[in-house]
């Protein structure tokens, strides 16, 4: 009794730990003084200004766009790496593949952004292309790691699915693609949705590489954020805060949603 009691009281400690530091920006993000401590009475006034303000719009409408088109193209490229790592078995470059992939996950940000950066930097002295750093340069950037993340979630799912599914379509005729896209696909829904929303996560999260990828015109909201910050927090950016938290709430509902429905139709 007396353990039970204390898990509880634990567990109760580690909630309040993590979200109430969320729940205070979410209160006052509805304060009506401007000083974001001192409680002024309900408004929300800041939501108002907050869509006033065009640098905050144009950062989210760039890292919306960059956390997408990121997003997409790691869980492909996760797809492709999680598959060949799976079903392959010992090839030459396995090790090669293997640590490239993963590579990202251990690797410190800084020396990620840096070296992302004197990559597009000799890309562009060479090739004369990327001119100058934007949202093209985002986009591999935050694709290159996050295909790290999206090959683990992907990897554990392939190394779980049952082969004999796969094999029983190619000894009934099917080509090798269309079993890939018609019996291995369906079976990694849940994961490819898990993946793609990680990665999403991360881009739309991500400062340090950001600051060394991109140029002028194409700052990110985290970007943004951290420059009105230095100079105080201001309300707006609490406001802007619940904004995300309600997104990503409304995102994470739906997909656990798609995810049981996925799961109950390969079972």
């Amino acid at each position: 009794m007396r353990r039970s009691v204390s898990l509880r009281l634990v567990a109760i400690f580690g909630f309040v730990f993590l979200y109430a530091p969320i729940l205070s920006l979410v209160v006052f993000s509805f304060n009506e003084s401007k000083l974001v401590t001192v409680w002024g009475g309900f408004s929300t006034k800041w939501y108002a200004a907050l869509l006033e303000d065009q640098q905050i719009l144009d950062a989210a409408w760039i890292s919306l766009r960059v956390a997408v088109m990121s997003a997409t193209l790691a869980t492909v490229i996760g797809t492709l790496a999680s598959y060949a790592l799976a079903r392959f078995g010992r090839f030459r470059f396995r090790m090669l593949l293997s640590g490239a992939v993963t590579a990202p996950l251990v690797m410190p940000e800084v020396i990620t952004g840096l070296s992302m950066l004197l990559l597009f930097v000799a890309l562009e002295g060479i090739f004369g292309w990327p001119a100058g750093r934007g949202v093209d340069t985002l986009v591999i950037a935050h694709a290159t790691f996050g295909a790290a993340y999206a090959t683990v979630v992907l990897g554990s799912r392939m190394s779980a699915l049952d082969r004999s599914v796969e094999e029983a379509a190619l000894d009934l005729g099917a080509r090798p693609l269309r079993v890939f896209f018609d019996v291995t696909l369906p079976a990694l829904a849940p994961a490819l949705i898990s993946s793609w929303l990680l990665v999403f996560t991360i881009s739309l999260d991500d400062l340090v590489v950001s600051a060394f990828v991109t140029g002028p015109g194409a700052s990110t909201l985290p970007m943004v954020i951290f420059s009105k910050v230095r100079l105080g927090v201001s309300p707006e950016v609490n406001a802007l805060a619940t904004l995300v938290i309600a997104a990503i709430s409304v995102v994470i509902v739906l997909a656990s949603w798609q995810m049981r429905r996925a799961a109950a139709q390969t079972r």
